[in-house]
């Protein structure tokens, strides 16, 4: 384009450049905005990539210490660690020109803000990274450490890594305002602020990422996934740790890591120390349950290394019973009326869930505990419990049976104010408030319910008052009968109280006649 001779001309052409390049610069908020999102949002990109990316490194370090791979780990570990070091060494480096950037545009917008006061601000990054060629150390640096990152992996593998590293810089294109396709002028020359904050995010995205695939690579060169232990020991897994003589044993025996790649050797010592390989880790083993009482089984696993071999010992111990069925009464030796009575009963060779009761004529509950149940009958006599079980073709199976005896519950002592009858001062007497049924020395919770009563009292040197009856089934109390009531507050020392013909309903739902008391007064 040629220069206009007239000046007119050349000021209005002027004026028009210096328009356009004003508008140019008028970035509007939103975009200011959505800069410092995308820096945010980078940001917390990085610090996952940096997390997935150390637990990697972390295993790396961990498989260096398990036995016998020291000496094929080591080299790749010593990698990785100075992997991880350079890699830091440049996010520290990039937060660095982030600060430089802010400060130069006018510093953070308050104290614990990460931003710039002023977004737009145009004139830091210009100024730093394309005036001062800090845009020249900074691609330097992104350069060397591609570099450095594909040296870290097999030659085989570096063409295939260089297409994939995101760690790279962009050759600049050539145009009107970059005429010499100026790497620094392209990225930073009147860029705003927060814009190169987003920027300076993504090349640490890059750092991390690239950081990730080295390490993956290297982790993946140690062939650690073939074989990766924390500890090593041996585990002997049995199907069963209780049969019957004669039923089949079967186990399972295998280190408590291990690999397809390499197949342990299990030796079992019982039956002439038989060596067995395994197969996908895992060695199977079985025998013929034989004796009774618990048996022990031995033996060794051998794992082949690059090293020593791993030898480890193992061992696992069953039970052998006979068949046979038992029932415990746990309270007493009989079953009792109007209570539960516990039991616990037991097959032998056969689970507890798969064992259960048949007692004509009674109620048989579960508790909350396998095995044990609760038993009510209503008769007594004798009944005739059988023990049944579930057999492996889901049928039941009688595996036993007992007699037991059934008996109704002991009559209760009647008291008042604790003692049966005898001597009682008038003033303890007259603030009773009834007789109660107890049954003493009795392991059962069962109680009693005195439901009538006749009151009598002969006061000292005077007739007898009485007798009056006191009849409630809902239980009865001395204030119930106005004359019983008012003869109990008449008490006096010397009198004679005589409470007779006292029944009481208990558990099982009968009615009792129980005994007789008779109170001196003093």
């Amino acid at each position: 384009m040629s220069i206009p001779k007239e000046p007119r001309q050349l000021m209005i052409n002027l004026m028009y450049l210096v328009l356009t390049a004003l508008l140019a610069l008028n970035v509007s908020n939103e975009i200011l905005n959505a800069f410092k999102t995308l820096s945010v949002s980078i940001d917390r990109s990085n610090q996952s990539i940096e997390q997935k990316t150390n637990e990697v490194y972390q295993m790396i370090k961990e498989n260096e210490n398990a036995p016998g791979q020291a000496e094929k780990v080591r080299p790749y570990r010593e990698k990785a660690d100075e992997v991880v070091k350079q890699a830091d060494e440049m996010v520290k480096y990039l937060n660095d020109w982030k600060r430089r950037v802010v400060m130069e545009a006018g510093g953070y917008s308050h104290e614990d803000s990460t931003m710039p006061d002023k977004m737009d601000n145009i004139d830091a990054t210009t100024l730093l990274l394309v005036e001062k060629k800090g845009g020249d150390t900074l691609k330097a640096k992104i350069q060397a450490l591609r570099e450095f990152f594909l040296q870290q992996v097999n030659p085989a593998d570096t063409a295939a890594m260089a297409k994939t590293l995101p760690l790279a810089v962009k050759p600049a294109v050539k145009n009107d305002h970059n005429p010499k396709a100026d790497w620094n002028i392209e990225n930073f020359e009147h860029m705003p602020a927060v814009a190169s904050l987003a920027l300076f995010s993504k090349f640490q995205n890059d750092v991390r990422s690239s950081q990730q695939l080295i390490i993956n690579k290297l982790f993946q060169e140690a062939h650690l996934k073939d074989i990766k232990f924390d500890t090593i020991g041996a585990v002997a897994l049995p199907t069963t740790t209780y049969a019957l003589e004669g039923q089949k044993i079967e186990a399972a025996i295998m280190l408590a890591a291990f690999n397809k790649a390499n197949r342990p050797e299990v030796k079992v010592m019982a039956g002439g120390g038989t060596t067995k390989p395994a197969a996908n880790g895992v060695v199977p083993w079985e025998t013929v349950a034989k004796g009774t009482g618990l048996q022990t089984v031995r033996g060794q696993i051998t794992l082949k290394t690059e090293g020593e071999p791993i030898v480890r010992d193992w061992k696992f111990e069953y039970m052998v019973g006979s068949t046979g069925a038992s029932m415990q009464l746990d309270k007493m030796n009989v079953f009792y009326i109007g209570v539960d009575n516990p039991v616990t009963v037991a097959a032998a060779g056969y689970s507890v869930e798969d064992v259960s009761l048949d007692i004509p004529g009674a109620k048989i509950r579960d508790s909350s505990v396998k095995g044990h149940y609760n038993i009510r009958v209503d008769k007594p006599g004798k009944v005739e419990v059988g023990i049944m079980a579930r057999t492996q073709d889901k049928s039941l199976k009688k595996v036993g049976s007992m007699e037991v005896r059934v008996k109704r519950i002991p009559d209760p002592v009647v008291k008042i104010g604790g003692i049966p009858g005898g001597n009682m001062e008038a003033a303890k007497f007259r603030i009773q408030i009834a007789p109660i049924a107890v049954l003493e020395s009795f392991e059962f919770a069962a109680s009693f319910r005195i439901v009538s009563f006749t009151y009598s009292m002969l006061p000292r040197g005077k007739d007898i008052i009485g007798p009056f009856t006191d009849d409630n089934s809902k239980g009865c109390r001395f204030s119930d009968v106005a004359n019983i009531a008012k003869a109990q507050q008449m008490a006096r020392p010397g009198d004679k109280v005589f409470i007779e013909n006292i029944k009481a309903i208990g558990p099982d739902g009968q009615t009792r006649t129980l005994g007789q008391i008779v109170l001196s007064l003093f």
